[in-house]
């Protein structure tokens, strides 16, 4: 891993600046005085987007990505994953003699300066990460935030919101096992959510989370989940968390957007839906816990969390008609948010649109699976044709394809190639009480379609 002291650097420059990732710590460095600058490919000369615009506004300079952003003075050319040596700007960066770094590297560096918490898992770590934030806000303990999700409440104050650069001593991140950049972290406190085939097979992301067990100093491990559970043996103390060990979740209820359940016999209630975020609670409490806040005090705070961007974001709520936008993209997540939407009375018609043909293919039989399990008899999932961000690959798959895998297990499965097709086809399938949930990842244009579906059916 490249060594980086960010005390000694003061100019930064990022390819790729307008990416979730990239973008959070953009603004954690300029929050702490660094001064930043970056580029983006869809940022233009002609026409500021509402990420350029929102960089700007934290003294961020923004480029096209075309070279024109670098020069002498910079100190660290900050890349991601899917920024090749043949990008023109990382070819300047190298002429110029700037030293570059991959983003999670920085982001190693940056948590070595504070006690961080980490949060991995291949579910829920947006959610968790931005409420162990909120709880620490609350107490007044002033935290740093470092995440992938734009959290509501900070993004009323016009911000991004999926980062801030705190007083206090702690640092919440993200440590993401889909580049396998989770080894790199040693966090004061580790969290382990969950481990569901993803990105990787199962066998490589269980010596992946092994290396991030061990690497903490403090443990945190969902053992209500086996995959999980084994690494327990690792933790360091009993802030295990599920149904049986640790922080006993029970008496759950959800009534409409509000679930109510138990910690260790303290009440926790919030404005969210879905079990499993009884079970992120258990986790931002466990940490919380360690880190000397108390059960109790998280339950006070928990009751103003407003959740983050795309995470069952309620976009339209009629009397007979409920529209949600969702980001739930792999199997597991997918089933977990058709579970959470299915209120009683309630017809649910769900659109997912899958993302990138590799991962789609490899993923088939667990989409199948997981979709076809969660369903009920009157639910119905539709997709759309898989979203392609560019690059070389093979086409040989279709999401009609797993539309027809899941016909074949008995579901009401539909396939609408154009997705702007949806609203119209879907408005014979409506009944009375339905939910529309619409869910899907990586392609930015997703909010605007939620926006397209809310005005094409509610006019």
């Amino acid at each position: 891993m490249t060594k980086i002291d960010i005390s000694k650097i003061k100019n930064y420059f990022f390819i790729g600046i307008a990416g979730d990732g990239m973008s959070a710590i953009a603004q954690y460095l300029t929050g702490i005085g660094k001064n930043v600058s970056g580029s983006d490919r869809q940022f233009s000369n002609d026409n500021k987007d509402e990420r350029r615009k929102k960089l700007e506004a934290e003294n961020i300079r923004c480029f096209p990505q075309d070279t024109s952003g670098l020069n002498k003075k910079l100190e660290l050319v900050v890349i991601s994953t899917a920024i090749e040596p043949t990008v023109p700007e990382y070819k300047k960066a190298v002429e110029l003699g700037i030293k570059i770094v991959m983003r999670s590297d920085l982001l190693a560096a940056i948590s070595q300066t504070k006690k961080t918490i980490a949060v991995s898992g291949t579910s829920g770590k947006s959610t968790v990460s931005a409420m162990v934030y909120h709880i620490f806000k609350e107490t007044n303990n002033s935290p740093s935030l470092i995440t992938g999700a734009g959290l509501v409440s900070i993004q009323k104050q016009g911000k991004i919101g999926n980062a801030i650069a705190g007083k206090g001593d702690y640092l919440i991140i993200e440590a993401d096992e889909s580049d396998g950049s989770l080894v790199k972290y040693k966090p004061e406190i580790g969290i382990i959510l969950n481990i569901d085939k993803d990105h990787k097979e199962l066998e490589e992301l269980d010596d992946l989370f092994y290396t991030f067990s061990k690497n903490s100093n403090k443990l945190i491990v969902n053992n209500s989940q086996e995959r999980s559970k084994k690494f327990s043996k690792n933790m360091t103390n009993d802030f295990g968390y599920s149904e049986e060990l640790g922080f006993k979740i029970s008496n759950f209820e959800q009534n409409g957007f509000h679930i109510s359940f138990k910690i260790n016999d303290v009440v926790f209630e919030l404005n969210q839906i879905g079990k499993h975020n009884a079970e992120n609670v258990a986790a931002a409490v466990s940490a919380c816990k360690l880190s000397g806040i108390s059960i109790k005090d998280s339950a006070k705070a928990l009751k103003t969390y407003e959740g983050i961007y795309r995470r069952h974001q309620v976009i339209l709520q009629e009397d007979d008609l409920i529209i949600i936008d969702d980001y739930a993209h792999n199997p597991a997540k997918l089933s977990a948010s058709i579970e959470a939407c299915q209120f009683a009375d309630y017809k649910l018609i769900t659109w997912f649109q899958p993302h990138g043909f590799k991962p789609t293919k490899f993923l088939r039989d667990d989409f199948v699976k997981e979709i076809s399990e969660a369903l009920r008899e009157e639910d119905e999932i539709w997709m759309s044709e898989i979203y392609y961000a560019g690059g070389t690959v093979s086409k040989d798959i279709s999401a009609e394809d797993l539309i027809n895998d899941i016909k074949a297990n008995g579901k009401n499965a539909f396939y609408v190639k154009e997705r702007n097709n949806f609203p119209e086809k879907i408005k014979i399938h409506l009944i009375k009480n339905t939910i529309i949930l619409l869910t899907g990842a990586r392609d930015p244009s997703l909010k605007k379609f939620s926006n397209y579906v809310k005005d094409n059916l509610n006019n």
